[in-house]
């Protein structure tokens, strides 16, 4: 019996709106051909798509984090052997390569089976439906998530400490998280955190209020504080990312006072002096050398 038109139609309606509500089918992963990737919420959960290009970044070329780098990879060769080994929150000052380690990481140590997850920090809520994509495949994973901070009340937070203290979202046994943020406590921190009960509005527990801000950082393994550079070690870096630059065209780069004095001068104008800064300056510096004296490569 032939179904009326009317019926057809709100039949459609009704697919329509279930496809609005499902993740769209999306073949598994070929973890083998792809080693990093990017968890994508969809409604009532989400998905795995495969990152396209992973920048080829290599721990050589991150310059002036020595110990820093030490620390991670450390860590993370133990995570890779099947050893004990924790998640990390890499916390500091901005462009200092924290999230440029963890790129690098994964460079080194694709081929030893690393894999690494992205996830946003509104799709942290989405954590148990990640693990459960990833638990039973044969490599080791970092959830990574960059430049992480909360507000208050925001459920990513509670999920994300429940996984780390290994209670009711525990990570799987391959997988660690590693995150990086500009604050050490996640949390925002305000000057009355720490004034008494009266000045605080007559709360009798304010202690415990200060207690739950620094609860999820500790509930990292290791911090890996990353600060600003001081001046020798910021032009020691601009010079050798310029020098890396040069040699990628097969052309000498004069290094003088002039470029010592424009470094700083750039640094000043950033108010910053660090890694980023460091290579942004040494772009301009060799680009515009190339440029005026016509010489070098292209690529």
């Amino acid at each position: 019996m032939p179904l009326d038109a009317d019926l057809i139609e709100r039949l459609r309606r009704v697919l329509a709106s279930a496809e609005q509500i499902l993740p769209r089918a999306v073949p598994p992963i070929d973890w083998n051909r792809w080693p990093a990737a990017n968890w994508r919420r969809h409604s009532l959960t989400g998905y795995l798509e495969p990152m396209q290009r992973v920048d080829d970044i290599n721990l050589d070329d991150l310059l002036g984090i020595e110990e820093q780098k030490r620390l991670v990879e450390e860590n993370t060769r133990q995570f890779l052997a099947g050893f004990p080994a924790n998640n990390i929150l890499l916390w500091g000052s901005r462009g200092t390569g924290k999230s440029s380690l963890i790129r690098a990481l994964l460079n080194r140590y694709a081929p030893q089976g690393l894999r690494i997850v992205q996830v946003d920090k509104d799709d942290l809520p989405c954590l148990p439906d990640l693990f459960s994509c990833i638990e039973q495949l044969p490599f080791r994973f970092l959830v990574f998530c960059d430049d992480l901070s909360f507000d208050e009340g925001e459920k990513g937070y509670k999920v994300l400490k429940s996984a780390l203290d290994g209670s009711v979202y525990a990570a799987p046994e391959n997988t660690l998280i590693y995150v990086t943020s500009n604050r050490r406590h996640l949390l925002p921190e305000y000057g009355n955190d720490n004034l008494g009960s009266y000045m605080k509005g007559g709360e009798i527990h304010h202690g415990e209020t200060v207690e739950e801000k620094i609860s999820l950082s500790d509930r990292f393994g290791l911090w890996v504080a990353f600060s600003p550079f001081s001046q020798e070690q910021y032009l020691q870096v601009v010079r050798q990312c310029a020098a890396n630059l040069a040699a990628q065209h097969a052309v000498p780069l004069p290094w003088g006072e002039e470029a010592e004095q424009a470094a700083i001068a750039w640094s000043h104008e950033k108010s910053k002096r660090c890694g980023r800064t460091a290579l942004q300056f040494a772009k301009r510096w060799v680009g515009r050398h190339l440029l005026t004296t016509g010489s070098g490569t292209s690529g």
